[in-house]
């Protein structure tokens, strides 16, 4: 709209400060619309602005702060400041006219008699404050307290007081610092942090949940350490890998760095006498690392040696330290100088792999910057729009103390380049100043574009807003950012739920049971990895049985039989190392207990599949038992049955009474016609049901054959007890009629010894079943 409107009006001049000027402002706009079009931009921006409000209240306290230092500094230092710029002239009714003004061209303070051979010139008195504040109006006051606060100038301030006004009223801006800038500002940044941090959830979580989210970043970093096995096959290559994963072997190379690191102490220069032996000493270096190389090669197979990402940047600068050694010797010039020590700089970041708190340190660095690149976007797209407004109301202001060819708004990437100096805080009050040069001290023009004239309120709102929201706001969430960081990667091992020493000991495991080193596995190799895990994530498949198979089931479930990943893993054992009541937050507690029951459901039903799978077998063995025993027992019955008819049987058997001989003599007809009453596997009950029934190896079973001895095979049979005994004396002896009258039972005592044997049955098995689990 703002655009369509300039080029409807396309105006032919466009003074200073006018409303045409204004528009082409509004048009440097335009970059800021890319915060609307990236969402992790939109945002950063929403996440501020939700705790505008606590932002404004800080800052209204600091301003009602400075506004009351301002009002005293009014009544106290207003209109007693200015000066005569001729230092021999006490009084304003005095300084008029001019006076002979020696032109230096050093800060450094003369002794008198020394400044005589410089040039002078006249120069008009004049009586004036200060150059750059003032305590005239409440202003001016509150625009110098504004310059304090962020450290700048309140030396000068401090000085001009002590000179001018005395000790007593320079104590006046030491307690403003204090106040101000140690208390206030240090406030505000607190809330700007604070605000961020609640913004986006983590500042309201318990202690539990927070380790949680920090576990949760750790194990996200995490990376499978990619490390081939030994190779015990080959002699040669198990030896240089020997050497290579030795400690000292690791020291000395760190060493090695450390030394050749040390060169870059003196400048390399291709006049100078000593380069020379500079350069061959770090060829010999870069020759001992391409050994070390070459011997890592060997040990992991090339293969092996590239799958680590520390082995890449170390060949990669391996490779450019042996071109600048074959360069170098040709060339012998500042270029292959430059190119040399540049292997060294880059060699020494290789350090920080082989050590763990630099390691920390470095992955501080890296994720810090990475977490950050959406706000370092923001920042740069705001510089952007600052430089190009920059160059719309500075660029053509007259050259000054701080404006000058190095650093001016003529053109927009020399506006970034200034700002970029501001965001700093160098000296961004001084060009401020520089900014606002006003007539007579410049010539005014007809369009901006020809003056050399400043902009006093452009120039005002123009900086202190830039320094205020890149300074006080945008750099603060980065440090916020860094803070998170550092404290997550240098957290407390106790306090941690899971420590490095904890990964680091899953990161072996991986390394052992992923042979291809490819960060993927197939899913039945996850059981082995779990019994080999040590520390926190240790998992007893004999104590933890049940828990062992909800893990395995979960990867089984969630990848359905395909390879899982490291991170997968390392996720899953994570959620089992914790309380996920009390770690989780709501929406993923939720999904993780719906998760886990139906884990424990489906574990469950495949727990009574197993187990009634294991009965079933075991009643078949069971059936196949009784037959295999029946056969025996027909074969002995028989074998009995033949020895009767022997002639050399014993006279006793002659003597028996009819009864038997027609028992003896029915069982002969009996197993002559093959007919042997097999023993059933079931009892019938009168309501028709069958009961399963204990098998010959029951103690139970031969307890209730003693109690109740077996009849003829001719007669009746009651119960279960239809198998003749084996003993020769059940055989030779008949009954008595007691204990034929105790052999019969009534149905409903009948059905209760079936109860009985039922019931002694399943707990038997019951007991057998819980013993072979545990066995199992």
């Amino acid at each position: 709209m703002v655009s369509l409107v300039f080029l409807c009006w396309m105006p032919q001049k466009v003074p200073p400060q006018s409303g045409a000027q204004v528009l082409m402002i509004l048009r440097c706009v335009r970059p800021l619309r890319i915060f609307s079009l990236v969402p992790h931009m939109r945002k950063v921006v929403y996440e501020l602005c939700r705790g505008f409000k606590e932002i404004l209240l800080v800052s209204v306290l600091l301003i009602v702060l400075m506004f009351v230092f301002a009002c005293y500094g009014v009544h106290m230092f207003g209109g007693r400041l200015a000066r005569c710029n001729d230092p021999d002239i006490k009084l304003r009714e005095q300084c008029v006219g001019v006076f002979m003004r020696k032109i230096f061209i050093t800060k450094m303070k003369l002794q008198p008699g020394e400044n005589e051979s410089y040039p002078a010139m006249l120069v008009p008195r004049v009586w004036a404050n200060p150059r750059r504040f003032n305590f005239d109006n409440i202003g001016n006051a509150m625009l110098a307290l504004f310059e304090v606060l962020s450290f700048k100038g309140w030396l000068d301030i401090r000085d001009v007081l002590l000179q001018r006004l005395g000790t007593a009223h320079a104590i006046y801006i030491h307690i403003f610092v204090f106040m101000g800038c140690m208390i206030g500002l240090t406030l505000f940044v607190g809330v700007v942090i604070a605000n961020y941090s609640e913004n986006k959830g983590t500042a309201l979580l318990t202690v539990d949940q927070r380790r949680w989210c920090d576990l949760k970043k750790r194990l996200k970093i995490a990376q499978p350490l990619h490390l081939p096995p030994r190779p015990d096959s080959h002699k040669f290559r198990a030896f240089i890998y020997d050497i290579t994963q030795n400690i000292y072997f690791k020291r000395f190379i760190a060493v090695l760095v450390l030394a050749n690191s040390s060169l870059l102490c003196v400048s390399w220069k291709s006049d100078e006498t000593h380069t020379v032996p500079l350069a061959t000493c770090s060829a010999a270096f870069t020759l001992l690392f391409t050994i070390e190389v070459i011997m890592k090669a060997i040990a992991f197979t090339p293969r092996g040696y590239w799958q680590s990402r520390r082995n890449r940047y170390d060949l990669l600068v391996t490779v450019v330290g042996v071109i600048w050694v074959v360069t170098h010797f040709m060339l012998m010039n500042n270029t292959s100088n430059s190119i040399g020590y540049t292997v060294v700089i880059l060699r020494f970041f290789t350090i920080t792999g082989k050590h763990a708190t630099l390691k920390m340190l470095m992955l501080t660095v890296v994720v810090s910057v990475y977490k950050s690149f959406f706000i370092i976007m923001g920042m740069f797209l705001l510089i952007l729009f600052y430089a190009l407004t920059g160059v719309l109301l500075f660029g053509t202001v007259k050259f000054g103390e701080n404006i000058g060819r190095q650093a001016n708004f003529q053109t927009a990437p020399s506006g970034i380049a200034m700002l970029f100096r501001i965001v700093t805080g160098e000296d961004w009050n001084k060009i401020m100043h520089d900014c606002m040069l006003s007539p007579p001290y410049c010539t005014p023009g007809e369009n901006y574009w020809e003056t050399d004239c400043g902009n006093f309120t452009g120039s005002l709102i123009y900086f202190c807003s830039f320094y205020v929201i890149i300074t006080y706001i945008v750099l603060n969430l980065l440090v916020a950012i860094i803070m998170e960081n550092f404290s997550l990667f240098y957290s407390n091992e106790e306090d941690a739920l899971l420590s490095y020493a904890d990964i680091r000991n899953f990161q072996n495991t991986w390394n052992i049971v992923d042979i291809q080193q490819r960060g993927l596995i197939p899913v039945g190799r996850v059981k082995f990895l779990l019994r080999l895990l040590k520390g926190r994530l240790e998992v007893d498949p004999d104590r933890d049985r049940l828990l062992f198979k909800h893990m395995c089931y979960e990867m089984e479930r969630i990848h359905n039989g395909d390879d899982v990943t490291f991170h997968d893993v390392l996720n899953m054992l994570s959620y089992r190392s914790v309380d996920i009541r009390k770690a989780l937050q709501l929406e993923e507690l939720l999904a993780r207990e719906e998760l886990e029951y139906l884990i424990e459901e489906e574990v469950a039903k495949q727990t009574i599949r197993q187990w009634l799978d294991k009965c079933l077998r075991r009643i078949k063995a069971q059936k196949q038992q009784n037959s295999l025993i029946n056969s025996l027992r027909a074969t002995t019955e028989a074998l009995l049955a033949g020895s009767d008819i022997l002639p050399n049987k014993p006279v006793a058997s002659e003597i028996k009474d009819e009864g038997k001989e027609e028992a003896a003599s029915a069982s002969v007809r009996h197993r002559k016609k093959g007919q042997l009453p097999g023993r059933s596997d079931s009892i019938s009950s009168q309501g028709g049901r069958k009961f399963l029934a204990p098998s010959l190896s029951d103690g139970a079973a031969r307890a209730e054959k003693e109690r109740f001895p077996t009849k003829k095979w001719n007669a009746r049979q009651s119960g279960s007890k239809g198998l003749p005994d084996l003993s020769e004396s059940s055989e030779l002896s008949s009954p008595t009629p007691e204990e034929e009258e105790g052999a019969f039972q009534p149905p409903s005592q009948k059905m209760s010894t079936v109860v009985v044997e039922v019931h002694n049955w399943w707990s038997t098995e019951l007991g057998y079943n819980s013993g072979s689990d545990a066995e199992d």
